[in-house]
């Protein structure tokens, strides 16, 4: 029997990631075989990895060798009996040949997620794509449009779609809103391109000048640099006239929502993403209560736990249409798998990195 390689964790560091084999395995009822070309690395791969995604209750029992990652490119090279070339409730209409993003959580089809959804993504619970080939139900993935290159596709499933959510999903962005973006990651990077794209001011922060120069290069209007001007929040009513951001991808976590709070617009949406300063404030004490915070201003704080397959559709099309590429920071080398979650712990990158899969390609 035909083997393939996949890298696994027992979620006990990054440097105990293992190559292991595993027997390349056939198609079920509706469900297709993609031979796997590269892969998005997310920061949840980088805790999953280190054993420290904690903070969600996952379904099921947890293999020791889990395979990681959930965002991929591939091509379907077998179909197995049921899958339609037509699109129906559960599928999109697939066929061998087509080129395929993955979904993250495989069961969200539509509407709000829920646990049972939840419990099927990937990369934990479930397996994930940091493999060669991997089995996935028809329904669990979406078509490619011809003008993205393999590893721009692989940017759009998380990255891509949880810009796209916190933009569109509650309070969809108006031309000349104001969008306030934290940090030079995946998400925020594609959230500049989806808010210009549709007409809107950016305000991006980061504490590298570089990557602000960088980040004005590809449209944000106005840039801050937390680390010099640590009280950002001022700057950010300054620049608007004091009318404040009208949505905030807000990807700190504890120690700049309170901040956010500050400079959110009235009536306005903070899309409540990361905690790349922590998940809890040492400074609790100095806070207000979160609700008396959102009654300030009538502001909504929306938690963004990725998006159903549909709105990755959606997604897809308007950036046909406007021709969005999201930025590809740098490419590793399958064997180098290691190497790639070191740099994104690092938090060197500027958009996404990727690990070429196919080194036929």
């Amino acid at each position: 029997m035909a083997e393939f390689e996949q890298w696994a964790t027992s979620q006990d560091g990054i440097d105990k990631l293992r190559l292991i084999k595993a027997n390349l395995p056939k198609p079920g009822p509706n469900e297709v075989l993609v031979k796997i070309h590269t892969v998005a690395l997310n920061y949840r791969d980088v805790e999953v990895t280190k054993g420290e995604y904690t903070h969600h209750k996952q379904g099921g029992d947890i293999p020791s060798d889990l395979v990681p990652c959930s965002d991929m490119c591939g091509t379907i090279i077998e179909v197995g009996e049921g899958v339609s070339t037509q699109r129906t409730n559960e599928q999109v209409g697939l066929t061998r040949g087509d080129r395929v993003i993955s979904t993250f959580n495989q069961a969200h089809l539509t509407g709000q997620v829920t646990g049972k959804e939840l419990a099927t993504g990937l990369g934990l619970p479930l397996p994930g794509v940091l493999a060669e080939y991997r089995v996935f139900p028809a329904y669990g993935l979406v078509k490619v449009p011809d003008y993205l290159s393999d590893e721009q596709a692989a940017l759009f499933p998380i990255a891509g779609l949880t810009a796209w959510m916190s933009l569109y999903g509650l309070r969809p962005v108006k031309e000349w809103d104001c969008v306030l973006l934290q940090g030079t990651g995946g998400v925020s990077i594609a959230g500049l391109k989806i808010a210009k794209a549709s007409g809107c001011k950016v305000i991006i922060t980061s504490s590298d000048d570089q990557k602000l120069a960088r980040a004005k290069q590809i449209g944000a209007d106005y840039t801050i640099n937390y680390r010099k001007t640590p009280d950002w929040e001022k700057e950010v009513l300054k620049y608007t006239s004091d009318h404040g951001a009208d949505i905030i991808l807000e990807i700190g976590g504890s120690k700049t929502l309170r901040r956010s709070f500050d400079c959110i617009a009235w009536g306005g949406l903070i899309a409540s993403i990361g905690y790349l300063s922590g998940k809890q404030d040492d400074q609790v004490q100095d806070l207000l209560n979160i609700n008396v915070l959102a009654l300030r201003k009538n502001v909504t704080l929306k938690g963004i736990l990725n998006g159903p397959r549909d709105q990755l559709e959606e997604l897809l099309a308007f950036a046909e249409k406007n021709k969005i590429t999201f930025v590809v920071d740098k490419v590793f080398e399958w064997k180098d798998a290691k190497e790639a979650f070191k740099y994104v712990d690092a938090g060197s990158h500027f958009g996404k990195v990727i690990i070429k899969v196919d080194q036929t390609a």
